[in-house]
């Protein structure tokens, strides 16, 4: 660790220790409470307690109170033996599983001295199905085991596809081409990017765009929680879910495992959606490499655990037929000298490969100090390489770019026990993310034909020359860096009925920053692909020169020319983030358990980008010295993020198997901030003069988006293993993100600059409820199912997300107006999910994660003015003489089958051989999702007006029409979104097969 890294930790151990020792963040520890009983059913006071956390030699003691009951908070989770012993009973001893971020309730049940006691065994086994009910918490929460992680067929070996398995979840695209492989998780109908992520109680969440920063190989995790409502005051910087994971560790016997996974391009099929027939299969072959190593250093005392993934993958881009037709036509113009500049694209590829290799590895050292504190280091780092990335099907190598990412976390993990009823938990941690964009080609010129954005695929913007990194999508950095150091201190204290809980959390993030690219750069835009200007050789050669900066009526078929200087398009934060929380769990009675909590969050320095507040924004002065009152002053950082929490948890009659609940809360999230990098590069070097763009501009009303949660729940357990949990959950959002484009004379004056304005205006309303069956029959057959039936609405333009997404508005002059409000992106009516393991004949294995949902919603745009507010781009599209509304379009019913079929060889007494077969997409369903193309003018069969569409052309002319009828005529598949961002998740995933083995003892 290098010295600044030293001073920074110092610096805030020092302001910490001045700070009340209260607890912020999620906490990685599980909670036990054991009633203790007589044969008759009465509780018994005064009956002593011991846990012992099995094979690391963690061991803690209480005496029951009045109620019988004793209470041990912040165990690491693991499986603990428990004895009890009370004066006039027989000692009884017992097992019981204690999860990560979960409240497990056991009862003991004690006979006379007389008798012998049996050893009850409770315990999870290897599936969700065997977790027990927690009967004293409000929280809805799922828990995911190592076993689950080693039997479960995951297709891209990320978290993300783990968290599929808890209700209210759904898969999303990759949203960030900076993070390809970080996938992400819808939680109650966002697009994944509000959620907090947490490791071992360390940040793991992504500041800049939101969502989950660095990723974790599936080896390295022993438990995994994902908590989708009603989660206490220790969670905060969420609106949507909470995902926690609490990392292997070491024990007093060797453990470890090898493990070797194959996937080549014949266990692959062909992706109809960006790759049709008749056009070459894509190449692709992966591979990954597993290690993990764990056991004693010193036994009773000191431990270790590694894990090590490598993954070798060999993607490509294959060119279609008609993307290499006008490859050459673009060949012959730049040869014949009608390019401007450019004499040579040089060789045309059929295909070109775009490999990728990347490394996880994380380590861990377990101390065990005293009986009374116990100490752990974990660093952990993912370093991954890609070449020609960012290419598309219908664009050439020079516009791709070969892309760098590492990340880095270091952790350090103290618990110490002051009494028998209070325990601190220290958190120290520092972490980092590098990523650079290096592009092919850096000749100052770039070339767009219409052919680059097809329905093949949806992103691209440059046919030839530099990538400017701004598509029809969005604009991605060049380079990214974050570093962040926190402390986290956690106190529990239990006293009579009432367990109390503080905390403390601090995150000092020095670097924030990043950079769109500012090169030199002119894009010669042609409304015809080069095919035409081959074959029409004289048009091109009658164009004005210079060319027009805008389409010219006089000179429809040639080219526009824009020009953009040398700009500073980098932006950098430094700010630091303050929590607290303080909540009690009271026992009110046996059946009865009241969590209420209050939690209070600020960020400083959340406005100031290169050292800058907003007043240094130049659009500012210039907005109102036109006379505009539209923007008042500048925002500041939110300082009213109070939060109340309460929740509540019923068991008649102090059952075991019966639990209802319910509760309600607010949570804040001020963690995206990408929709604000405009205003943030603004201060660098806005000039209105030389035309560099329209001027950005933060409203000075901010205020953090915030949610309103409310939920309730019955969950119960049969007695033939059988269990059913019912929840019902309501967000009200409030204040969320949108994006106003100020045209001049269109809401300001017709002297005032255009401009960006963002402000948190929006809502939102997501309403869910989840039915979930789960069954274990003895060690045959488990399984989980879970069914969704949900409604998620919000305001947008032409893009509706919940919460974390800056949404549009079509028109400035009525933000709220109809056909605005509408389903968000990621509405899914009906979703099914079904995890299961079947044992079957012969030692043989299946399992299967298959996944079922209703049709996403998207929105047909139109690239002209409709609303007359002055702005493209922000429109939705008229058909006959009626506006489409926001997301009033359907994609297609998704379903996904994965299978996996295992045969465990046992080689010895602890090694044991797994071969296994794994088969994702089984029935080779074409998935596009919502991935249609959602611009009326990019369809394949163009319209006849992009500003009200009544027919189709069906000749260049447009002289012979089909008349549209039915919406339905303009839904047309497009490529698969998630090719260019990384592993698709919801659309473009073909059968695929992976063969592997794994050796474990």
């Amino acid at each position: 660790m290098g010295r600044a890294t030293c001073k920074a930790f110092l610096a805030i151990w020092t302001c910490a220790l001045l700070l009340p020792l209260t607890v912020v963040g999620q906490s990685v520890q599980g909670r036990l409470l054991v009633a203790v009983e007589d044969s008759a059913g009465g509780r018994i006071a005064g009956a002593g307690v011991t846990i012992n956390l099995e094979k690391l030699g963690i061991s803690r003691s209480a005496n029951t109170d009045v109620r019988g009951e004793a209470r041990f908070e912040s165990l690491p989770p693991g499986t603990y033996s428990i004895a009890v012993h009370a004066s006039g009973f027989g000692e009884k001893t017992s097992r019981v599983a204690v999860s990560v971020s979960s409240q497990a309730t056991f009862a003991v049940i004690l006979g006379p001295q007389a008798l012998k006691q049996t050893i009850q065994v409770r315990d999870r086994g290897p599936s969700l199905a065997s977790q027990s009910v927690e009967t004293t918490s409000s929280t809805i929460n799922t828990v995911v085991t190592a076993e689950d992680l080693d039997e479960i067929p995951l297709s891209a070996r990320s978290f993300a596809n783990i968290a599929y398995l808890a209700p209210f979840t759904a898969p999303v695209e990759p949203s960030d081409p900076t993070k390809a492989r970080i996938t992400a998780v819808s939680f109650g109908g966002s697009s994944g990017l509000n959620v907090d992520l947490s490791v071992d109680g360390g940040d793991n969440n992504d500041d800049y765009i939101g969502g989950f920063l660095q990723n974790y190989s599936p080896e390295a995790m022993q438990e995994f929680a994902v908590r989708t409502s009603q989660f206490g005051a220790d969670t905060g910087h969420t609106n949507g879910g909470s995902v926690i994971i609490s990392t292997r560790r070491g024990s007093d016997e060797w453990h470890g495992s090898g493990a070797y996974y194959y996937r080549g391009n014949a266990l692959n099929a062909r992706n109809t959606l960006d790759n049709p027939e008749p056009n070459p299969k894509q190449p692709f072959s992966r591979q990954n490499l597993v290690g993990t190593l764990g056991g004693p250093i010193k036994p009773g005392k000191l431990w270790f655990f590694s894990s090590y993934e490598y993954i070798h993958e060999n993607a490509s881009v294959a060119y279609s037929a008609n993307s290499l037709s006008e490859f050459n036509a673009l060949q012959q113009l730049a040869t014949g000298g009608f390019l401007p500049n450019v004499n040579t694209i040089g060789a045309i590829p059929s295909s070109v490969l775009q490999p990728y290799r990347e490394t996880l590895f994380s380590s861990r050292i377990d101390w065990r100090q005293s009986a009374r504190s116990q100490w752990f280091v974990r660093g952990s780092l993912d370093r991954n390489h890609t070449k020609n990335d960012l290419l598309q099907q219908g664009a050439l190598p020079s516009t791709g770019a070969t892309t760098n990412s590492n990340y880095y976390s270091v952790l350090l993990s103290q618990q110490f026990q002051f009494a028998p009823a209070t325990l601190g938990v220290l958190t120290l941690e520092a972490s980092g993310f590098h990523h650079t964009k290096v592009r092919n080609s850096t000749i100052g010129e770039a070339f767009d034909f219409p052919f680059t954005v097809n329905f093949l695929t949806t992103s691209g913007l440059e046919t030839f020359g530099d990538n400017q990194f701004a598509t029809a999508i969005t604009a991605f950095p060049i380079q990214r860096d974050q570093q962040k150091y926190q402390f986290r201190y956690d106190v529990s204290h239990s006293h009579g009925a009432h367990t109390l809980r503080f905390g403390v959390n601090f995150i000092h993030e020095p670097v924030l920053r990043g950079a769109l690219t500012g090169n030199p750069e002119t894009l010669f835009s042609y409304p015809h692909d080069p095919s035409f200007y081959v074959a029409n050789p004289a048009v091109l050669g009658a164009c004005p020169n210079p060319l027009p900066s805008s389409p010219d009526p006089n000179f429809p078929d040639c080219p526009t020319e824009s020009a953009s200087g040398a700009s500073d398009g980098s932006f950098s934060q430094s700010i630091q983030r303050l929590g607290f929380y303080a909540e009690d769990a009271w026992r009110v009675t046996r059946s009865f358990t009241v969590n209420a909590g209050l939690r209070y969050d600020t960020t400083l320095g959340l406005f100031v980008a290169s050292g800058h507040d907003q007043a240094a924004n130049p659009a500012l002065a210039a907005l109102q010295a036109s006379g505009s009152t539209l923007v008042s002053g500048i925002p500041h950082d939110y300082r009213k993020a109070f939060a109340p929490r309460v929740g509540i948890a019923y068991a008649p009659k102090a059952s075991a198997t019966t639990v209802f609940r319910a509760g309600a809360g607010l949570y804040y999230n001020d963690l995206a901030q990408n929709g604000w990098v405009d205003a943030f590069t603004a201060v660098n070097n806005f000039n209105l003069q030389n035309g560099s763009g329209p001027s950005a501009l933060i409203d000075p009303n901010y205020h953090t988006p915030y949610a309103l949660t409310a939920s309730a729940g019955f969950e119960h357990a049969f007695a033939n293993n059988w269990r059913v949990n019912i929840t019902y959950e309501h967000q009200q959002g409030v204040h969320q993100y949108r994006r106003y484009e100020y045209s001049p004379g269109f809401g300001i004056p017709a002297n005032a600059p255009a401009v960006s304005l963002f402000r948190t205006d929006n809502r939102s309303i997501y309403n869910g409820l989840a039915l979930q069956l789960q069954h274990r029959f003895s060690s045959r057959f488990e399984v989980t199912a879970n069914y969704v039936l949900s409604h998620a609405t919000t305001w947008g333009a032409t893009v509706g997300e919940l919460f974390d997404y800056v949404n549009g508005v079509s028109n400035v002059l009525n933000p709220f107006g109809p056909g605005d409000h509408g389903p968000s992106g990621e509405d899914i009516r009906h979703r099914f999910v079904l995890v299961g393991v079947l044992q079957l004949p012969w030692k043989f294995e299946v399992s299967t994660l298959s996944q079922f949902e209703s049709a996403r919603p998207f929105t047909m745009s139109t690239p002209a003015d409709v609303n007359g507010d002055g702005v493209v781009g922000n429109d939705r599209a008229v058909v006959n003489g009626v506006q489409t509304s926001l997301d009033q379009f359907r994609g297609t019913p998704f379903y996904q089958v994965d299978l996996r079929v295992s045969r465990n060889i046992a080689l010895g007494e602890r090694l044991t051989l797994r071969p296994f077969a794994e088969f994702f997409n089984l029935f080779n369903r074409q998935n596009p999702g919502n991935n249609f193309v959602p611009d009326i003018s990019a369809l394949p069969t163009p319209v006849n007006d992009i500003t009200n569409a009544t027919a189709f052309c069906l000749n260049a002319a447009c002289t012979q029409t089909r008349p549209i009828t039915s919406l339905n005529q303009l839904r047309v598949p497009a490529g698969a979104l998630g090719d260019f961002f990384g592993p698709g998740t919801t659309v473009g995933i073909p059968f695929a097969a992976q063969l592997g083995i794994r050796l474990s003892f």
